[in-house]
Parts: C-alpha cells; structure tokens; sequence
C-alpha cells in the first residue's frame, strides 16, 4: 500500500501539507524477525507498514504474549513513547522482511507545533490507534478462540502460511493443540 494512501485514509490532507508530512519520511527496509520496537528503549518512531507483517507481544514470565498482528496499511507505534516521551510497554517484531515508512516522533511533533491540518491529521492517527486497542480489549472479552480466529482470516485470508501456528494460538490465547481443533472445527 503506498503511503500516501495511507495517509490520506487516516485523515485528508492538502497537497502542500502531504509534502510537509513526506517530507520527514523515510522508507526502510527491516530484515524478518527484527524488533524494531522494543520495551526496553525509547521508540523515536512512527512506522507505516507497507509490505510484510509484524506482531506486537510482550513477555510475562519468558513467554511471548501476542496481542495483535500488524498487516500492510497500518500504522506501529509506541503510544506511551509517542504521547509522553517514555519506554512502551510493547514489542513489534517483523515476521517476514518489511518495507516501513517511518516519521520520526520530534519531527512530527514539530509539524503538529506548526500546521493545525497535520495536528488534525495527528489526532486521527492517534484516534485509530485508540481504536484498535478497545477492539482487541473487546475481542479478548467478548468473543470466543474461535470467532477472534475467523476474524483474522476475513482480515488476513492467507496469515497461516505467512505466520507461525504457535504465534496464532497466543494471539488467541489458546494452546497450539485447541488452534488445530479451531481450524479442524472450521473447514
């Protein structure tokens, strides 16, 4: 997905304020199981998932907890380290090599200081990403292994040749051997 689509899905900007916010863009390339966010650090960075797919996990007691995948369109980032300059709570780790656009965090801080469109266009970032965390809060309260499954299939058909098996059950929270009796269950 380019990223001025992205862009432009979050919130419509004006050419003359796209430019601005293309202008502190950056593509990068980040090689397969790279965690390019990381709880131990500051995350400088906002990234825009092009191409690839990435998990988003933190650790209890040496065990990898998945709470979400990230998919081509989405945007990745630190929220605590966005809205307050401090260490996230999360990793985001590539699972296949990954093209990213990434803003640095000060440098976008400056646009918003400067331009209410971009301010506005970082409200509706910051308003998504809300979002998606009261869905995921929604979806581990409300609905079954099963129909949090068929979800990530509506939203990523093909994620089970992409993505570990193991890395799925934690994502739903269940062991591997009740993932193969989901997937059994749905065929």
């Amino acid at each position: 997905m380019e990223f001025v689509d992205i862009v432009q899905r979050i919130h419509p900007l004006k050419k003359e304020d796209l430019q601005k916010l293309l202008s502190i863009s950056e593509t990068i390339q980040v090689s397969k199981n790279t965690v390019f966010i990381d709880t131990d650090k500051l995350s400088k960075y906002i990234y825009f998932l092009q191409e690839g797919i990435c998990r988003i996990y933190y650790h209890k007691a040496d065990i990898a907890v998945i709470l979400a995948f990230s998919f081509p369109g989405e945007a990745m980032i630190s929220l605590n380290s966005y809205i307050h300059g401090k260490r996230g709570y999360e990793n985001i780790e590539t699972l296949e090599t990954s093209i990213m656009i990434r803003i640095e965090i000060a440098s976008l801080q400056s646009l918003y200081e400067n331009s209410t469109a971009i301010a506005n266009w970082g409200r509706k970032l910051a308003e998504f990403e809300i979002l998606k965390i009261e869905e995921r809060l929604m979806q581990k309260l409300f609905k079954t292994a099963s129909e949090r499954y068929q979800d990530l299939l509506r939203k990523e058909a093909n994620i089970t040749n992409r993505v570990k098996l193991g890395f799925i059950a934690s994502y739903l929270g269940v062991t591997q051997v009740t993932l193969s009796r989901i997937r059994a269950h749905i065929r």
